[in-house]
């Protein structure tokens, strides 16, 4: 019996106490293994159901990138479906991932569509009973003038839904984005995005979001193992389903403290308290890896600065709590020559260079709401800051952002515009606040870069007149009623015989009279119509030099059109249609572009010397001064600035156009001098050895009859007759 007692008390309470503690413990470890599984569970779930709801979303935001577009409207109306392609199918494809693009009639018939490899299975009828159902009832919701649903993101109202295949269908009306474009309520084209949700989606996310085994399917997974969310459209029909293997932070711990729990008590609580500290660390990733998404949604992953809509909530959100005599400032900052950096050292020296501008603005401003907003856009909002110490702030950012960048041993300079809005707070409106800072830095940019501007009431008429005027370009290269071109006789330094034109665009226009080339040819540029510009001139000059055979004719090209790839393409064109020797025609360029062109400029200005264009550098000596950076230049002729030639008589500059002309003539170049106003430079040019001269004192730009009655232009049609 004593040994029985002893043996009891010294095995069987142990064993008991152990026994007893091991099942409280096993137990409490299988329900929070199941709790947290199911916490986990829910989690997922609903950041399933997130993700398809953004994607509905991203896809009409997307498509209004295209659609308010008064290009758009007009390509659409006239049916220009290459430009439908370029734009509204295929770019929707490449840059969004779209998988099919379809542009409507107000009728409903098919304009344009565009079908990706990714949707080759898919037949035009469920491609169109999927989305005609959206497209009637957007068409009826813009006959009835429904604008619910726009806001200052969503800039025109749509219908989304899911289709079958699975796919987010979105449809959107093609409006104007300027208003200028009226259009019958319901007379809009639509426009149709469709994408996939199943295909490589699925895994896609599956692997983003550390979803194990992510797949869909159309019929209800019967596989407990695995989780899953019914994919239904808006009327409530059932899709399919998202499934996969849910993460289990609970099983894997009790799997993983199984092992221990029949050891001992020590060993029951020491593996409990490990157990507990695991399950806390897993819930903690949880709710980490739950912050870190929201953090993600609302920050700019490249800076960790604000994105466009959290700075925008942000913004919204202070000004309303801020007191009436708070002042509220918005600063915009747009970064100048990033793109040429990007487009020189690539896209990480680029994103390496945003990364450090972003730092340095924190560094200026460590308390300040900054955000980013686009690819080379900044915003600041300052509070309780007087307007004597912005006015310091922008400029001081301007200074600081001027200063190079080293970036893997290389020193990469650029600059900032900044535009500044203040109000007070009782006074501010978010919408209207960053408005204005959009204006101002219009105006800094406008001003020459590298500057910061404040708003002032006057912006906002200087920019109407800027709006009205680019307007204005576009209808006049419409119509083609007030561009005209103008010739500029040029001689040979020893003849009183014009041997070659230079041609001249020119606007009059109705209500301001005549318009400067260098105040039209930057808008034309900037608005992106200077390849019209240069397509009318080279047309007229060449239709003129048609009828005048024993003369040539120089043309000048923008940077953006020599860059263009169908160039060559088009010069050779139209001087093939008036059966003209491309020896004739001579192209003009600045000095920056023929010393430092792109690549694609490069090309194919030796695909056109090739051919037997001829190419001169035009207002010579302005730009780079070294000459030995021009020794490989591969152009026919240096045309000497106007600037060398005013004081050559007095010996002012007669040494710098000697050593240009001398220069050309080792490099084998022709020369000619522009603005020759008086004998004196005349003979001064002719005895130093140069070729060609023009100005006012041979002739003043004149007109097509005018050129044709110079050159004897009865005689050359004769001639050729």
């Amino acid at each position: 019996m004593i040994r029985q007692s002893q043996w009891f008390l010294k095995w069987g309470v142990p064993a008991s106490v152990s026994a007893l503690v091991g099942g409280v413990l096993l137990g409490t470890l299988y329900w929070a293994a199941a709790r947290t599984d199911e916490v986990a569970a829910v989690r997922q779930k609903g950041l399933v159901s997130l993700i398809v709801s953004k994607m509905q979303s991203a896809v009409a935001h997307d498509q209004e990138s295209a659609t308010v577009w008064d290009d758009a409207v007009v390509k659409t109306k006239e049916r220009d479906l290459d430009w439908l392609d370029a734009n509204l199918g295929r770019w929707m494809n490449t840059y969004f991932g779209h998988d099919a693009a379809i542009v409507l009639s107000a009728d409903g018939q098919t304009i344009y569509q565009f079908v990706a490899d990714s949707a080759k299975g898919l037949s035009p009828e469920d491609l169109r009973s999927a989305y005609s159902p959206l497209a009637n009832r957007l068409n009826e919701r813009l006959i009835a003038g429904d604008e619910d649903g726009i806001s200052d993101r969503v800039l025109s109202i749509g219908e989304s839904d899911v289709g079958s295949r699975p796919a987010v269908v979105s449809v959107k009306p093609i409006t104007s984005d300027t208003g200028r474009i009226e259009q019958s309520a319901g007379g809009e084209n639509l426009h149709v995005a469709v994408r996939f949700l199943d295909g490589d989606f699925p895994s896609d996310i599956g692997t983003e979001y550390q979803f194990a085994e992510m797949q869909f399917t159309t019929t209800m997974p019967h596989d407990k193992r695995h989780s899953q969310i019914a994919l239904t459209s808006r009327s409530g029909q059932v899709i399919g389903y998202f499934s996969w293997h849910p993460f289990e932070p609970g099983t894997s711990v009790l799997h993983a403290t199984l092992p221990v729990v029949g050891l001992s008590v020590i060993a029951i609580f020491i593996v409990a308290s490990l157990a507990g500290h695991a399950i806390w660390r897993r819930s903690v990733k949880l709710k980490s890896n739950h912050q870190e998404l929201q953090h993600l949604a609302l920050h700019d992953t490249l800076t960790g600065l604000a994105n466009r809509a959290h700075f925008k909530s942000e913004l919204a959100a202070r000004l309303q709590q801020a007191m009436p005599e708070d002042v509220c400032s918005v600063l915009f900052i747009d970064l100048d020559r990033f793109k040429a950096v990007n487009d020189t050292y690539g896209h990480p020296t680029g994103d390496r260079l945003i990364s450090l501008v972003a730092k340095r603005v924190r560094e200026i401003l460590p308390n300040a709401l900054i955000g980013r907003i686009g690819g080379d856009e900044f915003t600041v909002f300052l509070e309780r800051i007087g307007v004597e110490e912005v006015a310091v702030i922008a400029d001081r950012i301007v200074a600081c952002l001027h200063e190079p960048f080293e970036i893997e041993g290389v020193y990469v300079s650029i600059g900032a515009s900044v535009g500044v809005a203040i109000a007070k707070g009782a006074k501010a409106d978010a919408i209207e606040l960053t408005r204005q800072a959009d204006i101002a830095l219009y105006h800094a940019k406008a001003a020459g870069r590298n500057a910061y501007a404040l708003f002032g009431e006057h912006m906002d008429e200087l920019l109407r007149t800027r709006r009205k005027l680019e307007h204005d370009l576009r209808e006049a290269l419409s119509t083609g009623t007030q561009i005209e071109i103008a010739y500029q006789p040029v001689y040979s330094s020893d003849s009183s015989v014009p041997c070659s034109l230079e041609a001249l665009c020119r606007w009059r226009h109705p209500e301001l009279g005549s318009i400067a080339p260098d105040v039209f040819i930057p808008l034309a540029e900037e608005i992106g119509v200077i390849q019209k510009i240069g397509a009318f001139v080279l047309e007229d000059a060449c239709s003129l030099i048609a009828l005048l055979p024993s003369i040539s004719i120089a043309v000048n090209a923008s940077a953006a059109e020599l860059s263009s790839p169908g160039y060559p393409l088009r010069v050779l064109s139209v001087l093939a249609k008036w059966g003209i020797e491309p020896t004739r025609l001579e192209i003009e360029i600045t000095e920056s572009l023929a010393i430092n062109g792109e690549e694609n400029a490069e090309r194919n200005i030796m695909m056109l010397r090739a051919a037997g264009v001829r190419f001169a550098i035009d207002d010579f000596g302005t730009g780079y001064s070294s000459f030995s950076r021009v020794q490989n230049v591969t152009v026919d002729r240096l045309k000497i600035d106007k600037s060398f030639i005013g004081g050559i008589r007095e010996g002012r500059n007669s040494a710098i156009v000697e050593a240009i002309i001398n220069m050309a003539r080792a490099q084998g170049l022709r020369t000619t001098a522009e603005g020759v106003e008086t004998n004196e430079q005349r003979d001064a040019l002719k005895s130093l050895g140069c070729d060609n001269i023009q100005g006012f004192l041979m002739s003043r730009p004149i007109g097509r009859g005018e050129v044709m009655a110079l050159l004897g232009a009865g005689e050359a049609k004769k001639d050729r007759g």
